[in-house]
């Protein structure tokens, strides 16, 4: 049985590595003023520069029913089954559309990852490894349903303020957090963004402390893989942090870029870890 892998683009994984798992993406929208374009169209710089520009965030919006349709539809001309794996249901209504779509179909499941970027990803690349290993349909959707929670995403930040325009953050806070010049830790718990630790310092620094606390918290991973995640971050800082991956023992540790709907949310100086924190997992 041919099982298609699928999710939205804010799975955030490179070209390269969407062919390698084979990983079919169907885009969020990004509005800027009167223009346009499909996420992955446009770079995360241009984002930022609309942003220094206007004040103003560019606006996201989600895959529609219909849109999800079509995709599905599509997949099913070359694959028997089609698995899909959504932005967190508590992050957006892409969720909701494609469990919609996914009942006109008999053979569309999709998957509420309660996450994002590639903490997404890390749960389609799993799913993708058992269809590969020729697992039946049924069974692969049980067994990655039965991760997602333990699925670990976060990030550190260099400021709230794109939080802030985006309303995942109070004025109190926003406030607060620049006049004391911390750098917070965002990670993801039951499917929504949640406040963690509070740094301070040039960010090669917090990202170390910020790496050291989260392996710390969150001990028992699966390391066959993990990601290393920015929205812009200096080449030193990325590299340092695949560095302290290997070194606990990963072993692949992806660096991605977060795409446009992600990065205009997190803003500039985002660097994050992922890793699905449930232990080992052979595939059979």
């Amino acid at each position: 049985m041919r099982i298609a892998i699928s999710a939205e683009s804010t799975i955030d994984l490179t070209k390269e590595l969407l062919q390698e798992f084979d990983i079919h993406v169907i885009p969020f929208t990004i509005v800027m003023d009167e223009k346009e374009a499909f996420d992955g169209d446009v770079l995360p710089d241009e984002l930022f520069a609309y942003t220094d520009k206007t004040g103003k965030l560019a606006r996201t919006s989600a895959v529609n029913e219909f849109q999800y349709e079509e995709h599905f539809r599509k997949l099913l001309g070359e694959y028997d089954a089609v698995l899909h794996f959504s932005l967190s249901s508590k992050l957006s209504s892409a969720c909701k559309n494609a469990q919609s779509a996914a009942k006109k179909f008999e053979n569309v499941a999709v998957i509420d990852t309660q996450s994002l970027s590639t903490g997404i990803a890390l749960q389609a690349i799993y799913g993708a490894k058992l269809a590969k290993a020729g697992k039946d349909f049924k069974e692969i959707v049980k067994l990655c349903e039965a991760r997602v929670s333990a699925t670990q995403a976060s990030f550190s930040l260099e400021s709230v303020n794109y939080l802030y325009k985006g309303g995942r953050c109070s004025m109190l806070k926003m406030l607060g957090a620049n006049l004391l010049k911390l750098k917070p830790e965002i990670y993801v718990k039951d499917g929504g963004m949640v406040p963690g630790a509070k740094y301070r310092g040039p960010m090669g620094k917090v990202v170390e402390q910020y790496i050291a606390d989260t392996l710390k918290e969150f001990n028992n991973p699966d390391k066959s893989v993990a990601f290393v995640t920015y929205s812009t971050a200096p080449e030193e800082v990325v590299e340092a942090s695949i560095k302290a991956l290997k070194d606990a023992g990963f072993e692949t540790v992806y660096p991605t870029r977060a795409g446009g709907t992600i990065s205009c949310h997190c803003g500039p100086h985002c660097l994050g870890i992922l890793y699905i924190n449930d232990g080992p997992h052979p595939i059979d």
